[in-house]
């Protein structure tokens, strides 16, 4: 059975923090696949002023995915009108893949909040979730949100490096004129400066 993993972000922009993560959770979950798939509106976010449009992200995303070979991308999320949820997108993927095991790739901040996400409980209902995490400090409190979670569905726990790069401070690098190149495949820095985002 294929098993594929669906990563879902800002990607504002995509990083080789968030290219570790897909090579992590591929090598710890055994994922055939992983799709990137940059959202819309996140319901979490408030709207950021610095947010690239959702053509540079999904164009950015492609460029990235470009350095490793078992991942794609799709732009779904960015399709459907108005706010993004994660529910949509895995029903979509349970239509497209049904004999499929998916996995949805959460960190850990986002997997403590997760009982609070929009129909949470359908999610666990097609699909597993990959939490991957440094696993330290919160250790105590991953291990009991999973045992209360393991009753609705499969939770699967990726020990993670910790990431030192963020896309608030590569957007902030550009802005002040600082090198951000190192934290990104060079064809992604290559399309911010033709494309003069970030500035």
């Amino acid at each position: 059975m294929q098993r594929i993993g669906l990563f879902g972000g800002s990607f504002n922009p995509i990083h080789n923090g968030h290219l570790h993560l897909a090579q992590t959770a591929r090598e710890s979950l055994g994922l055939d696949q992983v799709v990137l798939i940059p959202a819309n509106v996140s319901p979490f976010k408030q709207q950021n002023p610095d947010m690239a449009s959702g053509a540079d992200r999904l164009a950015m995303c492609r460029l990235a995915a470009e350095t490793l070979p078992f991942c794609t991308v799709d732009g779904c999320e960015l399709e459907r009108a108005g706010v993004s949820y994660t529910v949509d997108t895995v029903r979509l993927f349970r239509n497209r893949y049904p004999e499929a095991e998916l996995v949805l790739l959460v960190g850990s901040d986002m997997f403590l909040s997760f009982p609070k996400w929009h129909c949470w409980q359908e999610i666990l209902e097609m699909a597993a979730l990959g939490v991957v995490s440094r696993m330290d400090g919160d250790m105590a409190e991953l291990e009991a949100q999973r045992a209360f979670l393991l009753q609705y569905g499969k939770i699967f726990l990726c020990p993670a490096e910790v990431c030192t790069v963020s896309s608030t401070k590569i957007r902030r690098n550009r802005k002040n004129h600082a090198d951000f190149s190192c934290y990104l495949p060079q064809k992604v820095v290559q399309y911010i400066i033709s494309h003069n985002l970030y500035a």
